[in-house]
């Protein structure tokens, strides 16, 4: 079943400056998540516990 979800025009900018060449916003969201779900939390740069 696919879901869709509505995201505003400046996030979408957003993704896409951050997708690799040839790579769909789509995928950089799943890639996002499975880091997301593997260290359940995202690295903030110079941030450590």
């Amino acid at each position: 079943m696919t879901q869709t979800l509505e995201i505003s025009d400046d996030l979408m900018d957003r993704l896409e400056s951050h997708c690799e060449e040839g790579e769909t916003p789509e995928e950089l969201v799943e890639e996002l998540v499975a880091m997301y779900e593997t260290e359940g939390a995202f690295l903030q740069e110079g941030y450590s516990e």
